[in-house]
């Protein structure tokens, strides 16, 4: 294969017998790695590009033929040589066969319903000058630091929380508007586990730790790229599995990011991670994201393995 062209590998899907082995799997550190995966260099990341394109069938031992650096998805996995396409994320694209009735490209009118409601958030942008989005803005605030008064909402007081600077709206660039719901979905629906993460109250942590506020936004865009959430139809086993999730719950993508949330931060502790190590710690939490989803008996989002790591 080219060197420029990406990588081949070929998963097979865990049945429900591997569900407490995948879970393990991410907590033992044991998660198959790609010699070509990069070293942080930034902590805000950028996605270039997909690889669907390029994507050539091939008839694998496992039943899936998966191209991109970084698509490693279930516990048997055969690698070839690869090269980057994309700047701190991953593209993760995925051929269909006949014989797997679960996963599915053509999307019923409820799911295609809910992928139109859920893309129509994806598209707001964050605006410092709409009301709704300055209330909600304030809503973050007052969910997370309960009988703390804002100054405003450009504060100094805002780093407390992980942002950048003290205009939180400079970091919404990335997830949207989507993102800030992202955050006080979590602050309301598992306030022990958002406070938790925010004051980092679990486990050995580092000097160095990362940003909480701007490690959502990012959990945010990686999500919405890991899932093809802005295509007409899922391109990846990954998407379709969770438009089938989302068709059952529409607060599925919230719960996925809460749930997301509190395994990169267990991953993070895993890992002994710092700062620099933020990017790593983001490719292996989307792994065992991806391994979850492909559980065979996983129905409903809450089925996830890593849901029981949520409390409210």
């Amino acid at each position: 294969m080219d060197g420029s062209a990406g990588s081949f590998v070929a998963v097979r899907r865990l049945s429900g017998s591997d569900r407490a082995a995948a879970f393990h799997h991410s907590s033992s550190g044991a998660s198959p790695r790609l010699a070509s995966d990069l070293d942080s260099s930034s902590f805000v990341f950028l996605h270039s590009g997909c690889c669907c394109s390029r994507l050539t069938p091939r008839d694998d031992a496992y039943g899936y033929g998966l191209c991109c650096p970084y698509a490693v998805a279930a516990a048997e996995v055969v690698t070839g040589s690869t090269a980057w396409i994309g700047r701190g994320l991953s593209c993760v694209c995925a051929q269909r066969r006949d014989s797997d009735a679960r996963l599915s490209f053509d999307l019923t009118p409820v799911q295609e319903e809910c992928l139109q409601r859920l893309q129509n958030r994806i598209e707001v942008q964050y605006d410092s000058a709409n009301r709704e989005h300055q209330e909600a803005l304030q809503s973050l605030w007052c969910a997370s630091f309960p009988g703390t008064e804002l100054r405003g909402l450009i504060s100094e007081q805002w780093k407390e929380m992980g942002w950048q600077g003290k205009d939180p709206s400079t970091d919404f660039r990335g997830g949207g508007f989507i993102s800030l719901e992202n955050l006080l979905y979590f602050a309301r629906n598992y306030p022990k586990s958002f406070q938790e993460l925010l004051r980092k109250q679990n486990g050995d942590r580092a000097i160095w730790e990362y940003p909480f506020a701007v490690a959502g936004v990012n959990i945010t865009f990686m999500l919405i790229q890991m899932l093809d959430l802005q295509s007409v139809k899922p391109r990846s086993l990954f998407g379709a599995v969770f438009l089938k999730l989302l068709s059952e719950n529409d607060q599925a993508f919230d719960i996925l990011y809460c749930i997301t949330f509190k395994l990169m931060d267990q991953q993070w502790l895993d890992m002994h991670a710092t700062y620099m190590d933020f990017n790593t710690v983001m490719k292996s939490t989307r792994r065992q994201l991806e391994r979850e989803l492909l559980i065979e008996d996983i129905q409903r989002i809450e089925d996830m393995p890593s849901y029981r790591l949520l409390a409210r």
